[in-house]
């Protein structure tokens, strides 16, 4: 009886073994199946190969590593090693090991207001960056992190449906974020991390690296952890010219840094990236006018047209964002003599014009030129070698409001009688903050009838003779009224000392 009982005890016992063994193997063929999952969505991202159980073995004993430029949260851009970020409950996460770095290491006054601004816009509530801390021993509890291999530049866009938005507050800044720090080449991925979607001119943002840019949406169907090996978060605000309005009435900004040779170096590359070609020595010339399709009409634009290509003894043309590829008005506008436009966000496209160019601004009844200028801010930077022009019509028989309209397209409906009244007999739209101004929307989406003889006469005090001249030539075809449709040496020094601080 008592042999039965040690054999039957004996035989649990090798069975109990085998089972943990069992158990144990098939937990490492689960872990082992889990970092090739995790391995192939992290090579999903790029064709880097990553090894996963060494990246994350040095996560879990390096922890996160962080050093920034500049002093103030408005001026800041850091380089990270190992950052995370939680697809679940949409946060940077910062692991703390002994060998983890910070620097700045601000301590609580990392929350006033915040580590750094996503956007270019300086301190706008909206754009802050920040991160939630915890021990590296916390990756035990989380979900297994997906690595992305690619050196990453994390950011906002501001507003990527607005065209004057998306080149003066991501574009140019993220062009010049690149060229200051070497290992943000043609090769580094985008992040946008604000929440918008692709918008209507997302193929430009695509010009500025061979990878595709991800949005924080897409973000969530890649992982629940995600670390970046390398990153950037951040962008440089040293070549915008012009605060909206937020704190102050908008304005060119106190301190403008950029001229017009960093932004004409910036168009070369973004014609050479949309394959525009130009040829040299042409003596064709012509003038364009942006048409609108939707609001901020030109009532008479076929009448404009006439009458400029009859005083200047030039062919005039249109375009349009809806109805041209935008590479088509690149094209077109490189090689103008003039640019007319309603003020409005396609005039940024000016900084594409060749030097000696003139830019003529319409501002609607009741908008004064002097209170809205980023276009002849652009034009009048050192550099630009643009002539501006501002023409306002100060008639107010020549406009068409739309009171009736949703108050984001300029209706006062919504406002009782008495300030619509005050709002229709205004002459002048006073200086305000932005964005919801009743008055401004009011005038600002109203259709004008130009006054073409005050129009040429304003001109014609500037520019005397055929405007001009250019040094560049599109070989296609023009027609009269319609067009066919269609320095990596910045803060070499201070990335060199980064380098060298993340690397001990």
């Amino acid at each position: 009886m008592n042999i039965a009982a040690v054999f039957n005890a004996l035989l649990v016992s090798v069975l109990a073994a085998v089972l943990w063994k069992y158990i144990k193997l098939r937990e490492h063929v689960f872990m082992v199946e889990e970092e090739l999952v995790l391995t192939r969505q992290s090579q999903e991202l790029s064709q880097v190969q990553i090894d996963y159980h060494a990246a994350l073995q040095a996560l879990v004993e390096d922890g996160t590593r962080m050093v920034c430029t500049g002093r103030m949260h408005t001026d800041r851009i850091c380089r990270f090693e190992s950052l995370c970020y939680s697809t679940e409950a949409e946060e940077f996460v910062y692991f703390h090991s002994n060998s983890s770095v910070m620097l700045p290491n601000l301590g609580s006054r990392r929350f006033q207001p915040a580590l750094l601004d996503l956007s270019s816009v300086e301190d706008h509530n909206t754009q802050y960056f920040n991160f939630v801390e915890l021990p590296a021993a916390a990756l035990k509890f989380m979900p297994k992190p997906v690595f992305v291999p690619d050196v990453a530049l994390i950011a906002n866009r501001f507003n990527p449906d607005n065209l004057m938005h998306v080149f003066h507050d991501d574009l140019l800044p993220i062009y010049y974020t690149m060229q200051q720090f070497s290992d943000l080449d043609l090769e580094a991925r985008l992040f946008f991390m604000e929440g918008w979607s692709e918008g209507v001119h997302f193929d430009l943002y695509k010009l500025l690296s061979n990878k595709q840019p991800l949005l924080r949406e897409q973000l969530k169907t890649l992982g629940r952890l995600l670390c970046f090996t390398k990153s950037y978060v951040g962008l440089s605000k040293i070549t915008t010219w012009y605060q909206y309005g937020f704190v102050q009435p908008q304005g060119p900004k106190a301190n403008i840094l950029v001229s017009g040779n960093e932004i004409r170096q910036f168009t070369k590359f973004m014609t050479q990236k949309l394959n525009v070609s130009l040829e040299e020595g042409s003596s064709e010339e012509y003038i364009v006018v942006f048409s609108r399709t939707i609001n901020r009409l030109i009532l008479n634009e076929a009448e404009l047209i006439l009458a400029l290509a009859q005083e200047f003894q030039m062919k005039t043309i249109t375009v349009s964002l809806e109805e041209h590829s935008f590479s088509d008005i690149v094209r077109l506008i490189s090689n103008a003599s003039m640019l007319v436009s309603m003020h409005g966000a396609q005039l940024v496209m000016s900084l594409f014009l060749p030097r000696g160019a003139t830019v003529v601004e319409l501002f609607p009844y009741a908008i004064n030129p002097e209170h809205y200028t980023p276009y002849k801010t652009l034009a009048t930077l050192p550099g630009m070698d643009l002539q501006y022009i501002a023409w306002q019509n100060t008639d107010r028989e020549d406009t068409v409001t739309y009171p009736d309209r949703p108050w984001d397209q300029g209706g006062i409906a919504h406002l009782d009688k008495a300030e619509q009244e005050r709002i229709i007999k205004s002459t002048e739209v006073p200086r305000h903050l932005c964005c919801r101004n009743p008055e401004w929307l009011f005038r600002a989406y109203q259709d004008t009838k130009v006054n073409i003889p005050s129009l040429i006469h304003v001109i014609r005090q500037t520019v005397k003779s055929k405007p001009g001249p250019k040094k560049q030539k599109w070989s296609g075809s023009l027609y009269p009224g319609k067009s066919p449709p269609s320095s990596r040496g910045l803060d070499r020094c201070l990335n060199s000392r980064i380098n060298g601080l993340l690397s001990e």
